[in-house]
């Protein structure tokens, strides 16, 4: 598999043999959700408020910039 890509407000992994992708959280460095090779198709399929980042920020909460 390739390092992170970002594109389309979304990170991602592509394998280098085949082309398939699979989306990558940045915050716990782990790639998750099902593989596709359509993009788009991807990013409906696991929902981008599904991201298991996502769900970490509560709003008005502040956080070390360290």
């Amino acid at each position: 598999m390739s390092w992170p890509v970002r594109a389309q407000d979304c990170c991602y992994q592509v394998c280098l043999g085949c082309g398939i992708k699979r989306l990558f959280d940045e915050s716990t460095f782990r790639a998750y959700g099902p593989y596709s090779y359509d993009l788009d198709r991807l990013l409906r399929l696991v929902g981008r408020r599904n991201e298991p980042g996502a769900a970490k920020d509560e709003p008005g909460k502040r956080r070390p910039a360290s």
